[in-house]
């Protein structure tokens, strides 16, 4: 009995019940036509959530799940339900840069015209942990804890996904909602696909405000919002936002707001492929791409690294109207150039320095980061109230470079907000 446990799962779309002796390490079921679930059973207690909600062809589904994927695709099909096996995980996968890249190609579309209608702004993915109950599609159950991730510039919700699977391991009463911004990921995919324009001019404030309007289509209040580099502004813009109108500056709710490796004013990055000089050199080649190479080629030939130039192959998909294998960006440059220069100009300081009752930051300083921390500008952050971790053996990727370290400088904070509920 310990290895091997029996477990029935009902196939809606075939009307039959199948009994299948799952192993103690590792089964993968195709369920239906377009549900993938990936489970590892072992003797752990904790799950997280793996259904993957898709609208797309179960090519395109089974590609997804097998990147370990829990997705929502704006707004998740009824017809899915939760796996609530309490002995089972999310499985973990590490890819090369070239299957991870290949993933990146399989993002579906949403077709449903009524689903656009009442759809959330942005494109977003949901892991949950063992202990929530609460279902989007259904609606039920009580509301857990909401932790937000915003990615970076020029990345996609996908960055951050990995880190977010081990949070919610650590943290099973707590969910965690990823998106992708404006002019970004299958965000921009949609938006372009659809017609759809974009609302307001391409700015951190316009992001911050597209995350604020999705969650209140979830009708989740964020607990904890997590931004990396660009997304950290987003973050702290996101707060600003929140404490507009209400009376004495007090948040409707406590929130806790953590800036992984960027600070509040002037962003200057002083190492690595700086942001705008890849922006602009993109924006003056021409697409669609015959492969992946062609644009390695193009971006180490100019004088950037390899590591860069690989990462921006992820942002490719297959082009709409050019030849087969033909490459395509996935997000706007356009919009893009302009979020960054908005990046740029967005000072930050006087919202930490007048910040409003019942906010609580964190900055994460990388020990090789991407930006010039002076000392004048660290000693104004403290004395704000805002505190300072320093992350070891990291460069300006703290997720990937040193997720456990991270982890343990950010659980912290959990176990606390679970302490005071």
């Amino acid at each position: 009995r310990t290895e091997s446990r029996r477990k029935a799962f009902f196939c809606s779309k075939s009307s039959f019940l199948c009994r299948t002796t799952i192993s103690s390490h590792q089964l993968s079921l195709f369920y239906s036509t377009r549900i993938y679930y990936s489970l590892e059973f072992n003797n752990r207690e904790e799950m997280t959530t793996t259904t993957t909600f898709r609208t797309s062809s179960s090519s395109a589904a089974t590609a997804a799940a097998a990147a370990g994927t829990t997705t929502c695709s704006r707004r998740p099909s009824r017809r899915c339900r939760r796996n609530s096996s309490p002995r089972t995980r999310r499985r973990l996968i590490s890819f090369s840069s070239e299957t991870k890249a290949a993933l990146a190609d399989q993002q579906p579309s949403q077709s449903s015209s009524a689903a656009k209608k009442t759809s959330s702004p942005l494109s977003y993915e949901l892991v949950q942990g063992a202990l929530v109950k609460y279902t989007v599609e259904e609606k039920k159950g009580p509301h857990p804890p909401t932790c937000v991730f915003l990615h970076g510039i020029l990345g996609s919700r996908r960055n951050l996904l990995s880190f977010a699977k081990r949070m919610a391991e650590e943290m099973p009463s707590w969910q965690f909602l990823l998106v992708d911004l404006r002019c970004h990921g299958q965000t921009n995919t949609e938006s372009t696909e659809s017609g759809e324009r974009r609302f307001g001019e391409d700015s951190v404030e316009s992001a911050a405000r597209d995350v604020i309007e999705t969650l209140q289509s979830l009708k989740f209040y964020p607990h904890m919002l997590v931004g990396h580099s660009f997304g950290g502004k987003v973050a702290m813009s996101m707060v600003h936002q929140f404490s507009q109108g209400e009376r004495n500056k007090v948040l409707p709710r406590p929130v806790q707001v953590w800036v992984l490796d960027t600070v509040p004013g002037d962003a200057w990055a002083r190492t690595g492929d700086h942001p705008k000089d890849t922006i602009n050199f993109v924006r003056t080649l021409d697409t669609p791409f015959a492969s992946r190479k062609h644009l390695v080629d193009s971006l180490t030939g100019a004088g950037f690294t390899i590591e860069g130039a690989q990462w921006m192959t992820t942002n490719l998909k297959p082009a709409k109207d050019g030849n087969k294998g033909e490459l395509d960006w996935v997000f706007d440059l356009d919009g893009i150039k302009d979020m960054y220069s908005s990046y740029e100009a967005t000072n930050l300081w006087p919202m930490l320095e007048t910040q409003p009752k019942g906010l609580e930051v964190d900055f994460v300083r990388a020990e090789r980061s991407a930006f010039v921390w002076a000392e004048e500008d660290v000693n104004r952050l403290l004395n704000t109230g805002a505190r300072i971790h320093f992350l070891e053996n990291s460069s300006h990727w703290v997720h990937i470079d040193n997720p456990n370290s991270l982890l343990n400088i950010m659980k912290p904070s959990f176990e606390s907000f679970n302490r005071r509920r």
